[in-house]
């Protein structure tokens, strides 16, 4: 089962595509699925400048978590998936997450339900700048 995680991180510096793909690469595979979430310049109708991420300690303990979670699919045959910390600009990206599966639509499935899960259940906070001045954290529940 957990064979199939091949990356996992929390980190601070940029995050790379190439480097998801090239760890969920599997000669078994079928299909794979990609998802890249960047940070955009509104949320809610009003204009964001620029936002934070925090991560609690034992996030990537959560993330691994999620991520065994995802691969008890035995038709999962790679995954990852790394998320920034720190001060991002608009357009960074904020979040990669991937995954390798002997079919498409279970490639599809396994890539929504793990940035769905991490996003719900890994414990890193999202400090938004408004240009109105004002800021809020994200997910800090």
């Amino acid at each position: 089962m957990t064979v199939a995680i091949r990356l996992l991180d929390i980190r601070d510096t940029a995050l790379s595509s190439d480097e998801v793909l090239a760890a969920i690469a599997d000669p078994t595979a079928g299909g794979t699925a990609l998802f890249i979430g960047t940070v955009r310049n509104h949320d809610h109708e009003r204009p964001v400048d620029e936002l934070g991420y925090e991560a609690h300690p034992d996030a990537l303990e959560h993330l691994r978590k999620v991520a065994e979670r995802v691969c008890e699919n035995q038709a999962v045959t790679a995954l990852a998936a790394v998320h920034r910390t720190g001060s991002l600009r608009i357009g960074d990206v904020a979040v990669i997450v991937g995954v390798a599966a002997s079919h498409r639509d279970v490639a599809f499935a396994a890539c929504r339900q793990l940035i769905d899960d991490l996003k719900a259940e890994v414990p890193i906070w999202k400090h938004q700048h408004f240009t109105d001045g004002a800021s809020e954290w994200v997910g800090a529940s």
